[in-house]
């Protein structure tokens, strides 16, 4: 991809969409500034969580390849997609919004969830990491079963 499209916030963004499609996490990291503001939706008190251990906060490059090797430990590679409805851009933010379908590994069961990602590119790296997501359906997937 030439050099002018990776400092544009859409050319950033898409190249992050094609990176995540890859599955290689180093790779997507490195699109990340060190020291970005990444946070999820979730509640304080299901941050960590032994189920879900890549939904936290992040700030470092090394913490955005754990997020996506996290992530991709704790499905099934088979039983996963995601579909990117609209990219919106206004300046230095962007907005992704889609669903993921995905499987849980540990209990098998699949899960769907809306998702809007609002992101922030500066000097040609992400420097914000947004997840709004339906997180009640994936700590249910998740979620060890009752009695």
């Amino acid at each position: 991809m030439p050099t002018e499209t990776l400092t544009t916030t859409r050319g950033v963004v898409e190249e992050l969409l094609r990176r995540i499609g890859e599955g290689d996490p180093q790779r997507i990291a490195e699109l990340y500034a060190s020291g970005a503001d990444w946070k999820l939706n979730w509640p304080e008190t299901e941050h960590g969580r032994t189920e879900t251990p890549w939904i936290r906060h992040r700030s470092s490059r090394a913490d955005a390849a754990a997020h996506y090797r996290e992530i991709s430990e704790h499905h099934i590679p088979e039983q996963v997609a995601t579909e990117v409805e609209r990219v919106l851009v206004d300046g230095a933010d962007a907005v992704v919004l889609g669903e993921i379908r995905q499987t849980a590994r540990s209990t098998g069961r699949a899960y769907r969830s809306r998702f809007a990602l609002h992101l922030t590119v500066e000097g040609g790296l992400i420097s914000r990491h947004h997840v709004y997501e339906d997180s009640l359906a994936v700590a249910q997937a998740f979620a060890p079963e009752a009695g």
